[in-house]
């Protein structure tokens, strides 16, 4: 009997120092660790099944910045029980970071249950696709538009390799996309590749991937993003225009109304930084593209300005807006990188 006791006083004492370790590994690495990378088993196992929520960021940076983290963030919410991966280039095979205060919007996103970091490997990413020959024969360091390029490219492998939804670092996310083979109009008969979703290995993504290796033009800005899925979208499709806010089906290929992400068009993107009388509902829309990539000007979430993209980050990101949202006399900025659109 009293064998019986120690041995189970032995066991509940090692389950106690176990707790506490775990406990004390997870507080010194909450901020400072990268998890763990995943092995490319691991990666499959995560997205292999179409569901995962893709971003990419193709510089070198490390930290996001606000208006990314709240993209991840506001996906991570949007669709709590699926994978977000952020693919990023600057991030290597190393585990450990420097502290918050370097990486704050990385320590943010890593503390989300459903948010993964990956390293973008673009060879090994382009293996088994038309994309590897085209990677292999260029020099990338005098090719232009490089950040872009290869961001089109990325996309297409990944969502071919593994299914799910693409979506650039300047779309926030307000509801369910309730489709899974879509390509997303930011005008009538025009497709934008800021946001696309397909089952793995969908022909559509195949010949894209065909498609962009054989016209190739890295001067002519869109060749190989939005304007490849449009030239894609029509010889595959023929589309009239969109009747109210409908969206229009070929195939087993769904065509989304531009209301659905676009419902401010990029003329007009300065909109998102105003002040409104009353904020609209978007009601006929599943995510917002704030098209950055016109924000020469640099403009950013200023918290207290009660503009659009304030309400936004508040509303669907409070973790970020909580954290990283800084007044008009702070330092920080939301504004993105080069490598997203």
């Amino acid at each position: 009997m009293l064998k019986e006791l120690q041995h189970s006083l032995l066991v509940i004492l090692l389950l106690v120092c176990v707790f506490f370790y775990q406990l004390n590994v997870k507080s010194r690495c909450l901020f400072s660790c990268l998890p763990p990378q995943k092995s490319q088993q691991d990666l499959e196992t995560l997205l292999g099944h179409g569901r995962g929520i893709v971003f990419i960021e193709t510089s070198e940076r490390m930290e996001p910045t606000p208006l990314v983290s709240c993209a991840v963030e506001s996906a991570a919410k949007i669709y709590p029980g699926q994978p977000v991966a952020f693919f990023m280039k600057g991030l290597y095979d190393t585990t450990r970071l420097p502290s918050n205060a370097t990486y704050p919007g990385f320590s943010l996103l890593s503390a989300i249950d459903n948010v993964f970091f990956f390293p973008l490997d673009m060879k090994r990413l382009f293996e088994d696709t038309p994309l590897l020959s085209w990677y292999t024969r260029i020099n990338a360091s005098i090719e232009s538009n490089w950040l872009h390029v290869s961001s089109d490219a990325s996309r297409l492998a990944i969502i071919w390799k593994y299914g799910g939804i693409y979506m650039d670092t300047d779309v926030i996310s307000i509801r369910p996309i309730p489709e899974e083979n879509f390509l997303a109009a930011q005008s009538s008969r025009y497709s934008s590749n800021g946001v696309f979703g397909f089952l793995p290995h969908h022909p559509f993504l195949w010949e894209c991937m065909e498609n962009f290796v054989e016209h190739y033009n890295s001067k002519i800005w869109g060749n190989q993003g939005p304007s490849l899925m449009t030239r894609m979208l029509r010889l595959w499709c023929k589309l009239g225009d969109f009747q109210e806010v409908s969206d229009l089906r070929c195939l087993n290929l769904s065509f989304l109304h531009p209301q659905r992400f676009y419902p401010i068009s990029y003329p007009e993107w300065r909109r998102y930084y105003e002040v409104w009388d009353r904020d609209p509902s978007f009601n006929d829309s599943y995510a917002l593209h704030l098209w950055n990539y016109m924000n020469k000007e640099g403009r950013t979430v200023v918290r207290g300005s009660n503009t659009l993209v304030e309400n936004l980050c508040r509303k669907h990101c409070p973790r970020t807006y909580r954290d990283l949202i800084q007044g008009p006399e702070g330092s920080g900025t939301g504004t993105l990188g080069p490598g997203n659109k």
